[in-house]
């Protein structure tokens, strides 16, 4: 059995490289048999594709997708206060 410190690099490794998610931001914690995935990304479809990509990575355990979505705005819109 893998340890949860390579599970974890495994599944970080394959959400950075899947062409699906391409994502760096994102933490993995490994605690026994489920993973946990923290972070950012730009909308809700990139968020579940996230748990796809951690399931195929580490099959067998139970993903925990803690990330949030944060809305991206074009470069130079106005922020309202």
């Amino acid at each position: 059995m893998d340890t949860p410190h390579y599970v974890a690099a495994r599944v970080q490794q394959a959400i950075a490289e899947d062409g699906r998610t391409n994502e760096l931001g994102i933490r993995v914690d490994v605690r026994g048999d489920q993973v946990f995935l923290r972070g950012q990304v730009s909308g809700e479809e990139q968020r579940h594709l996230l748990t796809d990509v951690a399931r195929e990575a580490a099959p067998g355990l139970t993903v925990h997708n803690e990330v949030t979505c944060v809305e991206v705005r074009d470069p130079g819109e106005e922020e309202q206060l």
